[in-house]
């Protein structure tokens, strides 16, 4: 009997399909199957044939539909290598594909056979010659489509239907909306070119199909329920995108081109160029209604990806939290910056981890091949920009930008996937650059060549136009039409423009701080009632110091418990632990949410917090924190990836939109806030100068000296000093349990926002004089400044010492080893704003003082010294510090704990200085 003969009953539609399967999934194939698969693969790569292994098979076409199956594959897997997405050149790539049908044992004999499985490209018994020409039309034309890559046989089959059966045609009036939106676009650039020489405004020109493309998203996005989008984009387009996409009145625009100062907003309010700033507003798409929402961003490219992450998940968590997919965010990118700059990958990293999904992303890149002046070839290595979706394995559709409607269907491609799958997809928009990186530059001088072909290359709306004149869908006259009207607009715009005083600035997201105000300095410093009941303090203490009966935990963890019982219930000594998670449960108890992330953060890095407990047996996750008798508010904390910059940022995004969210970030040590300068700089510490955005994000970074090192000893508080001026943040280094309560709890209780940076303690979480009583939650409030409790009498202090954070208790141990009561030590809590009234009355409460310290563990030229210098001005003070170092801190033990004892020795000694 033939040992193949089941192949001759069988359909030759079903083995098409199951040998598909097994290329995807080979286990998830019946093993007879398989292996008649593994040898038909093992003879067809080795000899080229099947002639010996089917032998007794008498079907030879059989052989032939094989052969065709390996051919359909292939074009899955490398047309997009040879597809037609240049729109400026023919395309070259290293090492082709070879997609011949000799390839794959065809001859050409066999054009005109019919093949069964053509049904796997969803023709219907098609001959070889068109099942080709389907294929090249499908992968090899101007849209090119990696999706194979994803190694997850049900996306590659979705995707794979998807393009090969083809997307619906697109009605006559959706082409007369498209050529109306790319008219628009050229036009909106050209009027600028004329009216503003020379000014720049990284022009769209060269990928203006991105504007219908988008309209067409966005009006399908708002039909298939989706209710709010967040756009994150750096600067080509930008302005052309908020006119034409967003809706923002041209006349506003041109306001700011005529750098006009700004109305209606406070006088600290300094505003940032056109091509950053933010919008938000809600307009119709077909008869649905979308928040359509552009986030600000700085000159730093690719930062606003992670922060449109926070801003979406914010939204999710607050308003859709049982369908997170209402809520779409959309990444566009440059081809250089999303090649080069390392948070694109973190950011796509962090797309399927519980602590930021939101749902997938949709990435634009607006290829325009060149970054700056750097061609391609100094840009990458990778083949494509898009390559960073390979992470994921996010399928990416590479178009090139010409073709309008096959722009327009892979935008609608990536709005279904994204949908489907709820994961990421990349959208790689092939074009060009119309002028320089700006329209002051002049191009030729490093790419003459390209800028020679972008000369003579016909405008994308040119050619739409004469493609929908010539199929009679409009006349020449109607697309002058549309021009001409839409110049009128902006002629009038601009005469408005030129009326107006004022530039007015629509700030982002201003629908979620109605009801909060733009603080002052006065405002910052003055006092809140941030204490709470006895009563709520007790419930939640409650939950924080017993364990289910139900679930099993480690020894450790149930000694850990019972500590804080006996702590709170027995000694009246809360650590620096029970203070913090008694702020976050009476928030949480009022109403507000704690969203919280960073590395380790769960348990705490320094294995105090222990927000989240694991089960022994099972790591059952339980937080007592939500399981308040009233919950009014949920306790969100994560562990995160090991990253800083793109999670700070994320958190950024969260607090941008949701003030009543206590939203913290913590370093794992505060020296890792260094690789998140840039959102420090450009978001956290000027945001609401630039772009009129309150924003209440925490950092909390574990600062102080224990002779680690110099990574992990300094967070850097002279940066975050120097980054304050005015109103823009708090920077405080506290030092008792019930101080810190009360700092996170005013961070919620006032009608303002702003960042808060905190120098949290490493040796303070389990330091025996870093304690605080009930009392102390319960009745006062946040202490700017703490005067010395210690002493008795100030009449025979003559040397006052100011000193921030953990120094005070190497100080005051010291002061007792020496028994000095003539030194007095005045704890400055917070840094900035700094509470000069307080500071004041406590100077002259010592009235016998003659000798003023400014003491730090951190060397001369670190820590606040150089802040005090220009900012303390009460008294005259000499400094106590280690002397100035390159790096932060001695690598030597012995050598650090010397600096340490002669920093304290100039406190004491004033004849050493």
């Amino acid at each position: 009997m033939d040992r193949f003969s089941f192949l001759n009953a069988a359909h030759t539609a079903f083995f098409a399909d199951l040998y598909d399967q097994y290329l995807q999934s080979p286990d998830s194939v019946e093993p007879s199957w398989r292996a008649f698969f593994q040898g038909y693969d093992f003879a067809t790569e080795y000899n080229g044939s099947v002639d010996g292994l089917i032998q007794d098979v008498n079907d030879l076409h059989l052989q032939k539909e094989f052969d065709v199956i390996r051919l359909i594959n292939a074009y899955r897997r490398y047309g997009h290598l040879l597809s037609q997405i240049n729109p400026l050149k023919e395309r070259k790539v290293a090492n082709p594909p070879n997609l011949s049908i000799e390839h794959f044992g065809l001859i050409n004999s066999d054009l005109d056979t019919v093949f069964e499985v053509s049904k796997m490209v969803q023709l219907n018994k098609a001959t070889l010659k068109e099942i080709v020409a389907h294929l090249q039309k499908i992968y090899c034309g101007t849209v090119g489509v990696e999706f194979e890559h994803t190694n997850n046989e049900e996306k590659i089959k979705w995707v794979a239907e998807y393009f090969e059966k083809g997307a619906a045609d697109i009605s006559a009036d959706k082409k007369k909306e498209i050529l109306a939106k790319l008219i628009k676009s050229s036009a909106f650039e050209n009027f600028f070119h004329t009216k503003y020489v020379g000014q720049k405004r990284f022009s769209i020109e060269g990928l203006e199909t991105v504007i219908p493309a988008m309209h067409q998203l966005f009006d399908a996005a708002a039909e298939s329920g989706i209710e709010k989008v967040v756009v994150g984009m750096a600067h080509r387009g930008r302005l052309n995108m908020l006119a034409n996409i967003f809706n923002k009145q041209p006349k506003n625009i041109f306001t700011e081109f005529d750098g006009k100062d700004y109305a209606d907003v406070a006088d600290s309010f300094d505003g940032d160029v056109k091509y950053h700033l933010g919008y938000s507003t809600q307009t119709d798409f077909g008869d649905k209604k979308l928040s359509i929402n552009l986030a600000p961003n700085p000159s730093h490219l690719e930062t606003v990806g992670a922060v449109i992450e926070g801003v979406s998940r914010a939204l999710q968590d607050k308003y859709y939290s049982d369908s997170p997919s209402q809520v779409l965010p959309i990444a566009i990118h440059g081809d250089a910056a999303v090649a080069a700059q390392g948070i694109v990958y973190e950011v796509v990293q962090m797309s399927g981890l519980r602590a930021y999904k939101t749902g997938g992303t949709i990435h634009i890149v607006l290829n325009n091949q060149v970054g700056f002046t750097t061609n391609q070839t100094d840009a990458r290595t990778s083949v494509y920009s898009t390559d960073v979706s390979k992470v994921v394995g996010a399928p990416v559709v590479h178009v090139n930008a010409d073709d309008t409607e096959a722009a327009v269907k892979a935008f609608l491609f990536a709005l279904e996937y994204r949908n489907h799958f709820k994961e990421d997809v990349f959208i790689d928009l092939i074009g060009y650059r119309k002028y320089g990186h700006n329209e002051g530059d002049e191009p030729k001088f490093t790419q003459p060549l390209l800028y020679k072909l972008i000369s003579k290359h016909q405008k994308v709306t040119v050619q739409y136009t004469k493609k929908l004149v010539d199929s009679g869908v409009i006349t020449e006259q109607d697309a002058k039409n549309i021009e001409d009207e839409y110049k009128n607009l902006l002629e009038q715009n601009l005469e408005e423009a030129r009326n107006n005083e004022k530039a007015i600035v629509i700030p982002f997201m201003q629908n979620e701080w109605e009801t909060y105000k733009i603080a002052d300095r006065k405002t910052m410093l003055a006092d809140y009632n941030t204490n709470v009941k006895p009563e709520l303090l007790d419930e939640v203490a409650e939950l924080l110091t017993k364990l289910p009966n139900d679930k099993k935990f480690i020894k450790k963890t149930q000694k850990l418990i019972d500590d804080r019982k006996s702590m709170y219930y027995e000694k009246d000594r809360l650590d620096w632990a029970m203070g913090e998670l008694l702020a976050y449960g009476t928030l949480i108890s009022e109403g507000f949410d704690v969203r919280f992330s960073g590395q380790d953060v769960e348990r705490g890095t320094f294995s105090h917090r222990h927000a989240v407990i694991k089960t022994e047996d099972t790591e059952e996750s339980y937080i007592p924190l939500n399981q308040l008798k009233n919950q009014n508010g949920q306790m969100r904390i994560y562990n995160s990836l090991l990253s800083e910059y793109a999670v700070l940022g994320f958190e950024y995004g969260y607090a941008l939109t949701n003030p009543k969210a206590l939203t913290i970030w913590e370093a794992q040590f505060g020296d890792f806030s260094n690789g998140a300068q840039i959102i420090s700089d450009q978001y956290i510490s000027s945001g609401e100068d630039k772009w009129g955005n309150q924003n209440g994000i925490v950092m909390l970074l574990p600062h102080g000296y224990e002779h680690q090192g110099a990574e992990h000893s300094s967070a850097r508080l002279e940066r975050f000093l120097q980054l304050t001026s005015d109103h823009n943040m708090f920077v405080v280094n506290t030092t008792t349990p019930a101080n810190q309560f009360h700092l996170l709890r005013r961070q919620m209780v006032t009608d303002f926002r702003k960042p808060l940076i905190v120098m949290s303690p490493k040796s303070l979480l389990r330091h025996p004089k870093a304690v605080s009583s009930k009392e102390e939650f319960t009745s006062g409030g946040f202490q700017t400044v703490i005067d010395d409790k210690e002493i008795t009498d100030k009449n025979a202090v003559k040397t006052v010492v100011f000193v921030s954070g953990k120094f005070y208790y190497d100080l005051i141990a010291e002061r007792e080893n020496l028994e000095r009561n003539d030194v007095a030590f005045v704890r400055i809590e917070q840094l900035f704003p700094l509470d000069k009234e307080k500071i004041k009355a406590i100077i002259e409460s010592y009235p016998n003082a003659d000798d003023y310290v400014w003491a730090q563990e951190e060397p001369r030229n670190m820590g606040a010294y150089s802040y005090m210098l220009m900012n303390f001005d009460l008294v005259k003070f000499r400094l106590a510090s280690p002397a100035d170092a390159s790096a932060p801190a001695s690598g030597s033990v012995m050598r650090s704990q010397a600096r340490h004892r002669a920093a304290i020795q100039k406190v004491f000694n004033k004849l050493d200085q």
